[in-house]
């Protein structure tokens, strides 16, 4: 019995492709796996809080569920945040006197180029952003609500 090099091809294929399937199929059951009362978007998943809470408590609160305060970084998280509220809202955007620049919690700088301050801010004080408006300072004991990210992958 002799098979054709296309039909031996034509199955390798095949396997190749349920393989495939298979590990996209995990991946995306990764990505929507946030945790009750989570908003998951683009294997990320947000807390919105309706609680208020200084910045540092905002920023423990996030850490204690495996996540950081939101850090927009590209176009699509401005979308995605400009779609969910129009209310204030704690972001991980921090004056960082070494560097001499503001940087989000995990160490990286803002992008001027994606966003703008709405006035001059005070390096003293933390940042809100307003969905539709752009960043503002705030002193960092004032209660305001926050927005927590956690990435999946």
């Amino acid at each position: 019995f002799q098979t054709s090099p296309w039909r031996l091809i034509s199955g390798i294929l095949g396997v190749m492709c349920l393989v495939l399937m298979a590990t996209l199929g995990k991946l995306l059951n990764d990505c929507s796996s946030c945790p009750k009362m989570w908003i998951g978007y683009q294997c990320n998943c947000y807390f919105i809080s309706n609680e208020r809470k200084t910045w540092k408590e905002s920023k423990d609160f996030c850490a204690s569920k495996n996540s950081s305060l939101l850090q927009l970084q590209n176009k699509d998280d401005l979308d995605f945040m400009n779609h969910i509220s129009e209310l204030v809202y704690w972001i991980g955007l921090s004056y960082n006197k070494e560097r001499s620049a503001w940087l989000w919690e995990d160490g990286s700088a803002l992008s001027q180029t994606l966003f703008s301050f709405l006035q001059t801010v005070d390096i003293r004080n933390c940042i809100v952003y307003i969905p539709n408006d752009g960043f503002l300072d705030e002193l960092c004991r004032e209660e305001v609500r926050f927005i927590c990210k956690q990435q999946l992958i």
